[in-house]
């Protein structure tokens, strides 16, 4: 009786705020609803003990327990994130514990290449359910904004090339290659040389088939190989979605690395999520705690300034910086509609648990460039105090 009075205290808290389309299911069989309209998300407890979820909803309390099973949660997966969200801005303090946590990880390579073979090797299929046909896993680009995902990707990998002006004979080394296809478009379009680097074993082993399969053997080589231990000179490096594995502390190293790699009048392009808050913190009601805890460990998120802050410390000037927190909102947003539309074979793939696990970290990510909570910057750059005689005086050359 005493979990019941709190929980009725708690609603009452909740309704007076904000009206909402969730029922909430007791485990003696008493149904809540939060609003007169149709329930769009249940939430069901089983046991008593449940209910200190609902009690501190921050998104980490409730992706743990949704995760673990300890509540189960029927409804589009947006709205179960608009709805979670909702309830955690009703209840906690958005300037308490629960705020813009900072935390700093030690990396090293066994570490890292735990953490991306965590993250990727599920199974190829697995990603197959909701990515686009060349497996591009990375914010799209919307020209306009009602192109599908395969389009989208491809206008991306474009977009890229075009920045960096990828030219015939060019070699490219793409530092987390994914599956490949950024290297095999460079290679296909452009005749450039390229390497593609990963960590992750299945990555690796199907970019190298697509290479294969593509007649591009000649061009493209494909390396399961940490972006520490490469060697050479490149004309071009792309980066895109890796550096938020490389650490806050370790990004002036990291942009090091790629001027050591990167040729005279060479241009690099980094492709990455950024924090919001000019403090690197994560995202707030423990919405980046879940994320280290069940989807990236050990990933950082530094804020634009510190990554143009680290990136001259590294010796590398930026020409070019835009910012494309809208495109990865629409990305993950159609990530998510795919995922629920092969949930079945999504969930026979990787199991109950990763299945929930991306089940709500998709839309919760899309939930998270909505709010601007976090974004996406393609930064170009080059060696600093060089004149980059091979890009154009203005932008214009980017959408020729």
């Amino acid at each position: 009786m005493f979990v019941q009075n709190r929980l009725a205290a708690w609603v009452a808290g909740v309704t007076s705020q904000i009206k909402l389309p969730l029922r909430v299911e007791l485990w003696n069989g008493q149904k809540i609803d939060f609003s007169n309209d149709v329930p769009r998300v249940t939430i069901r407890l089983p046991q008593a003990s449940a209910a200190r979820y609902l009690l501190t909803p921050s998104l980490s309390n409730l992706g743990t327990a949704y995760v673990e099973g300890a509540i189960e949660v029927k409804g589009a997966a947006h709205d179960m994130i608009d709805i979670v969200n909702a309830l955690a801005r009703s209840t906690l303090k958005a300037d308490g514990k629960l705020a813009r946590i900072v935390r700093s990880f030690t990396h090293d390579r066994k570490r890292d290449a735990e953490s991306i073979r965590y993250h990727y090797d599920v199974s190829n299929e697995f990603y197959q359910q909701f990515l686009d046909p060349q497996m591009v896993y990375s914010c799209a680009y919307f020209a306009r904004g009602d192109e599908d995902l395969a389009t989208a990707q491809i206008r991306k990998i474009d977009h890229i090339l075009a920045k960096i002006r990828v030219q015939p004979g060019h070699t490219l080394l793409d530092i987390g290659c994914g599956w490949g296809a950024l290297v095999i478009r460079a290679a296909q379009k452009f005749g450039a040389r390229c390497v593609g680097i990963t960590l992750s074993e299945n990555q690796c082993a199907l970019a190298r088939q697509r290479v294969k399969a593509a007649g591009l053997e000649h061009l493209v080589e494909i390396r399961l190989q940490d972006y520490r231990d490469v060697r050479g000179t490149f004309d071009r490096v792309t980066s895109v979605g890796m550096f938020e594995h490389v650490g806050i502390r370790h990004l002036p190293d990291y942009f090091a690395i790629i001027h050591r790699l990167l040729a005279e009048d060479g241009v690099a392009m980094n492709h990455g999520i950024t924090s919001t808050d000019p403090d690197n913190g994560e995202t707030p009601y423990g919405g980046g705690e879940f994320i280290q805890k069940y989807v990236f460990p050990h990933g950082e998120l530094a804020h634009i300034g510190e990554v143009l802050k680290a990136m001259q410390r590294g010796n590398l000037e930026a020409y070019d910086v835009e910012n494309l927190r809208r495109h990865y909102a629409r990305t993950l947003s159609i990530w998510t509609d795919n995922f629920e539309a092969r949930a079945d074979r999504a969930r026979e793939l990787a199991g109950d648990k990763r299945f929930r696990i991306w089940h709500v970290y998709l839309a919760g990510c899309s939930y998270a460039f909505d709010q601007d909570w976090i974004s996406l910057y393609q930064i170009v750059c080059g060696k600093a105090g060089r004149h980059p005689r091979v890009l154009p005086w203005s932008r214009e050359y980017m959408y020729s």
